[in-house]
């Protein structure tokens, strides 16, 4: 286990963490929360042995192998699915050792040397070591012709996930992962889920987003005022134990009160004037949910809201017959009618490269359409947030001067007192006020970007993961001014409780269009399952190219004209999900009849007794390393058959 004795450390001389105590149990998974700069990353480096603790203990088991993600990936030449493989060192060592052995194949040590080597090999199921590599970076949503390109093509985003596959690929004991969703899209992050409740070993995750922490996590460690305090159960079990807490302190206890008749006001009236689509429905439910949220965060240092709109055009905006992409190449997105409203408030869905942030440079006036037209309300003020406006932040310069310079801009004289006070509402309080932003960390920068945009008063609000970087606390306040606002609204986010509590609808990007998704997020994971079940029957072709040749099962033909009813039958979902589950059965079946009739005819020859009195011992070595191979293939695909099997009968038969 994992022992923390009276533990103290800090960093840069700032003390932060004191006198912590607690145990983590082999397979535990446990979530990392609290502020931004608690001390969430420098227990990691405490765990990696980077940093050091001031007093007290952290003790781990010697034998663990330990797996996390490396900050910083060079521009290597290496082919992406080996350089995710490097992750297995054992298997690495071994295929140098095989390698050196093999080249002495009249040396009869080393023969027997090859031998062992295959059968650890077998026992590491390191044959299989490849496609297990591929299926990671299919999960994390790479393409087959993503495999052999070279490590130093790729983005900095790309460069985290090849990081974060080549973490998984390791055998580890113990996983540390520090905010492993940023840089992911939200099918990559609904399949990284499932990897990790499968995981084995103990985890120990640091993560804002909500829901990937209660679908993950069996236990929180919450950083807070120099203290680390252990809960029982997710994040969601968390924050009531909090909220309980709180609620013993008699002004917190009002606090929550007034909130609480605040938020259910705002639900009534919500309630009220719903529409009966899925999504709608679904954020009412989240809306009700967010009670006990609320109450977790009453003492959040956050406490701003969006200012009243002066004016607004119905329609916000008009998108007319547009084609939308790059000249001399096929068009990202074509036939694109629809209006924005004041009330609209609209989720992006798709997966990665569908063209859901070329949408919102359309929208927000970046790029100009191939044909078609974009017409803007009258009273149009846009409010356009996206993670590249961080770097238009001078890093010289001071929060205050930021917000000196755009109120100036803007035409406003406002009184120096009253720009402090509303940068006091994003936590930038006394010395942070004044000081350069290029010292910020990311969330500290993405806070100051949000603080700058709301400033302006739009009346549409483009958002293209404003989530990213901010701690959870940020998140919620961010979530509770955006349900209040006027404004209407387009968002693109990888935060499925941003999603579900402040979108009235959802718009699926995908095979070129843009149309209705009649569901909710629930659906939405069903549909990207059926579109992975449908790239495994066509023999594993790339997401992109499976959207090219066949309609999304979600979408309408054209734009909102005739919207498709999304197929939420569970039978149709029931056979998706068996025929490729059966398809997979038949084939292992295949291999080893296949591989029990090889491995027979061998026993049969490794019986001669000629093999054993030859001088020439390299047939025999070849038969003994193939019979070796065979039992542990057979062994280990007898076990995915099996595991096959319970999975079709939980999905069982489809009704006639």
């Amino acid at each position: 286990m994992i022992l923390l004795r009276n533990l103290g450390f800090s960093r840069n001389g700032d003390p932060l963490v004191e006198g912590a105590s607690l145990q983590i149990h082999p397979g535990w998974k446990v979530g990392l929360t609290g502020a931004n700069g608690c001390g969430k990353s420098s227990f990691l480096a405490l765990l990696r042995g980077e940093l050091h603790a001031d007093r007290g203990d952290l003790e781990r088991p010697a034998s663990w192998v330990l797996a996390h993600v490396a900050q910083d990936t060079p521009a290597l030449p290496d082919a992406a699915l080996e350089f995710v493989l490097d992750g297995d060192i054992e298997l690495r060592q071994i295929e140098r050792d095989l390698l050196a052995a093999e080249q002495h194949p009249d040396d009869d040590h080393a023969g027997e040397q090859i031998g062992l080597l295959h059968s650890r090999l077998g026992e590491i199921d390191g044959y299989a070591a490849r496609s297990r590599a591929a299926s990671l970076m299919h999960g994390l949503g790479f393409t087959d012709a993503d495999f052999l390109r070279p490590v130093a093509e790729f983005s900095g985003g790309w460069r985290v996930r090849l990081n974060l596959a080549r973490a998984l690929m390791c055998r580890s004991d113990l996983l540390l992962l520090d905010e492993p969703t940023n840089h992911l899209d939200l099918d990559a992050i609904l399949w990284l889920e499932t990897w990790l409740k499968n995981y084995a070993g103990t985890l120990i995750l640091i993560s804002h987003d909500r829901d990937f922490l209660d679908e993950v996590t069996s236990h929180i460690v919450h950083v807070e005022n120099c203290r680390m305090q252990m809960f029982t159960g997710n994040y969601s079990a968390c924050e009531r134990a909090r909220a309980e807490r709180l609620a013993n302190d008699m002004a917190m206890a009002e606090k929550q009160r007034r909130q609480a008749a605040h938020l259910q006001n705002y639900i009534d009236r919500f309630r009220a004037k719903a529409s009966k689509a899925r999504q709608a429905q679904s954020r009412i439910k989240m809306l009700e949910k967010m009670g006990d949220i609320v109450a977790a965060h009453i003492d959040t240092p956050f406490s701003f809201s969006f200012p009243e709109p002066s004016a607004f055009s119905d329609p916000l905006m008009v998108i007319d017959r547009v084609k939308i992409g790059y000249k001399n190449t096929a068009p990202i997105l074509e036939n694109l009618n629809f209006s924005l409203r004041p009330d609209s408030r609209i989720g992006l869905l798709g997966r990665n490269g569908a063209g859901k942030s070329t949408l919102m440079k359309l929208l927000a006036g970046d790029i100009q359409t191939l044909a078609g037209t974009r017409e803007e309300g009258r009273n149009l003020k846009l409010g356009y947030f996206a993670q590249h406006q961080l770097e238009q932040l001078r890093p010289t310069e001071s929060p205050l001067w930021h917000m000196i310079h755009q109120e100036s801009a803007l035409g406003k004289q406002t009184r120096e007192q009253d720009l402090r006070s509303y940068l006091g509402s994003f936590d930038f309080r006394g010395d942070m006020v004044d000081a350069p932003c290029g010292r910020f960390s990311g969330g500290e920068k993405s806070r100051l970007a949000l603080a700058l945009m709301i400033r302006t008063a739009p009346n549409l609000l483009l958002l293209d993961e404003p989530t990213n970087h901010l701690d959870l606390e940020m998140r919620e306040a961010l979530t509770i001014a955006l349900q209040e606002t006027d404004a209407g609204m387009v968002l693109v986010s990888h935060d499925r409780h941003l999603l579900r509590a402040t979108c009235d609808e959802l718009w699926l990007v995908a095979d070129g269009k843009v149309s209705l998704f009649d569901g909710d997020l629930d659906d939405y994971a069903e549909w990207l399952a059926e579109e992975r079940s449908k790239e495994k029957r066509s023999g594993g072709k790339t997401a992109e190219k499976t959207a090219a040749k066949s309609a999304s099962p979600a979408a309408q033909p054209s734009a909102f004209d005739s919207p498709e009813k999304f197929p939420k039958g569970r039978n149709a979902l029931a056979l998706a999900t068996r025929q490729p589950l059966v398809k997979a059965a038949d084939k292992l079946e295949k291999k080893l009849a296949s591989w029990q009739a090889e491995l027979a005819a061998l026993a049969i020859r490794l019986a001669d007794p000629a093999l054993y009195t030859a001088a020439d011992k390299t047939l025999l070595q070849t038969l003994a390393q193939r019979q070796t191979q065979l039992t542990t293939e057979i062994a280990s695909t007898e076990e995915r058959w099996l595991a096959l099997q319970e999975q079709i009968e939980q999905v069982g038969e489809p009704a006639a």
